[in-house]
């Protein structure tokens, strides 16, 4: 580079003086300013892509977004402008958002952000026959696992709330949430995390990052390759109780390029309490914890947020009615860890998803479905 900088110099001194024919001059300025293109466009290609890793706080969980590209310098503050616009919209966890705000009561009229989810949440509602259901909120809240205290629950409270759940009580009137009963409440966390993920993901698309891996708090999007020009690579944990460390007990790793990866269990998030255990994911129908040998459903799908929230109505529905839905859905793969009778660890998964496994537990029998 050092040696085309010097040569370029004599081009440079003709160009400034004045004895010179014009038509000489221009044609040489010519060279010089053709020349200065190509300097800029080789000291620019001399820039190395670098892959980067951005880490911080969202929704109440934690994000880790790893890209390849040039210039960090704008995408940090722009990354977290995103994820505090998306905050401000719909994360329970801030008592300004406007699902907060709507959830009150308060007039409010919906952004972009609430008309997607909302809507997609009302889709998944039908397909999945209510197993997924964001105004099951007043009774998440009730078994402590939402954003209010823990209640006093018995049957005769379940039945008072189930009165207020329900997809079909709620509509969208123009830009505003309209209820048939104002003590319908919302809670868009097992689709939000994953559309906030697809939101990230747009955003980089739109800037040309054409390798990446955006991951909100579990939910996955990936595109192109990592740093060592591999597909990325996902772990699958597995579902033992007290299991509180992403990756430390795996189940299954898998490759994942150009799709979004969700995973729901019950292993995790549950308290006992005299004896019984209480899980986070419950069913909207009966209003209680529901308990069935699926113990993690994961699902791949192009969308994060169709996947994050197929993943949670998978826990509600159990084994057998998620691998029906599959049928009908080539477009989504599941993968299901699940207690047999001896109560031992069995996987089921998509056809699809074989070829994308590169470990697995030994003892875990693998039985296809699909």
């Amino acid at each position: 580079m050092r040696k085309r900088v010097a040569f370029c110099y004599p081009f440079f001194v003709p160009c400034m003086n004045n004895t010179q024919p014009k038509i000489t001059i221009m044609m040489r300025c010519a060279k010089l300013l053709a020349f200065i293109g190509l300097l800029a466009f080789t000291l620019t290609s001399c820039k190395q892509n670098k892959y980067y890793t951005f880490r911080g706080f969202t929704q109440g969980t934690t994000y880790q977004i790893t890209v390849e590209t040039i210039d960090t310098s704008d995408l940090k503050n722009a990354i977290t402008q995103l994820l505090q616009d998306f905050d401000h919209s719909l994360s329970t966890y801030n008592e300004k958002s406007l699902i907060s705000q709507i959830n009150r009561n308060e007039r409010a009229v919906v952004d972009d952000y609430f008309l997607y989810a909302f809507s997609l949440s009302k889709e998944i509602y039908e397909q999945t026959d209510g197993a997924f259901d964001i105004t099951v909120t007043p009774l998440v809240n009730a078994y402590g696992f939402g954003f209010t205290e823990k209640s006093a629950i018995d049957q005769t409270a379940i039945d008072s709330m189930l009165a207020f759940v329900g997809m079909d009580k709620v509509s969208l009137t123009g830009d505003k949430i309209q209820k048939q009963d104002p003590r319908i409440m919302f809670d868009m966390n097992a689709i939000a995390q994953g559309y906030s993920v697809d939101i990230m993901a747009d955003f980089l698309d739109h800037n040309e990052i054409r390798n990446y891996l955006v991951e909100i708090g579990g939910e996955i999007r990936t595109k192109g390759v990592n740093d060592k020009g591999n597909e990325w690579t996902i772990g699958i944990d597995k579902p033992i109780e007290n299991n509180f460390m992403p990756g430390e007990n795996l189940q299954v790793i898998v490759r994942l390029s150009d799709k979004s990866l969700a995973t729901s269990g019950n292993y995790r998030k549950f308290y006992e309490k005299d004896g019984i255990k209480y899980s986070h994911t419950l069913s909207p129908q009966t209003g209680k914890p529901v308990r069935r040998r699926l113990l993690s459903a994961t699902v791949i799908s192009d969308e994060c947020a169709r996947a994050d929230a197929l993943a949670t109505s998978f826990m509600v529905m159990g084994l057998e009615k998620a691998q029906k839905f599959l049928k009908h859905h080539p477009d989504i793969w599941g993968y299901f860890i699940y207690s047999d009778e001896k109560g031992n660890f069995q996987v089921s998964y998509s056809s699809e998803i074989k070829d994308l496994i590169i470990e697995v537990e030994d003892q875990a029998s693998k039985n296809q479905s699909k």
